[in-house]
């Protein structure tokens, strides 16, 4: 049985094979796999430096992988709020409007 590809690998396929290896093995494989802070605060951080940096595309992929990692929708909500006062009003309305979105689309399990 084929193993099934990963988002980056359906994304990037034979495109950039080092990029997908890097994406897979080192950031998701070690990085987000360390032991010294949980899924879940590493979706919050990640989302966090998204929003300050105006990366709306990454943000379509780590928006619902923070709630899917445990980070409430009033969470994001808030945090986005806050980084509007830091990172600028433009990236937060962008972020938020994604996320409401995304909440939107499926109620039952946000």
């Amino acid at each position: 049985m084929a193993e099934e590809q990963t988002a980056v690998q359906k994304m990037l396929g034979d495109f950039a094979p080092e990029l997908v290896r890097l994406t897979d093995d080192v950031l998701f494989g070690e990085v987000w796999a360390g032991e010294g802070l949980s899924q879940r605060d590493r979706s919050l951080i990640t989302v966090s430096v998204l929003v300050a940096l105006y990366r709306a595309d990454q943000l379509a992929f780590h928006l619902p992988k923070a709630l899917e990692n445990g980070v409430t929708k009033n969470e994001l909500v808030e945090a986005i709020t806050h980084i509007a006062f830091y990172a600028g009003w433009p990236n937060a309305m962008s972020a938020i409007s994604q996320l409401k979105s995304i909440v939107e689309s499926e109620p039952d399990s946000r």
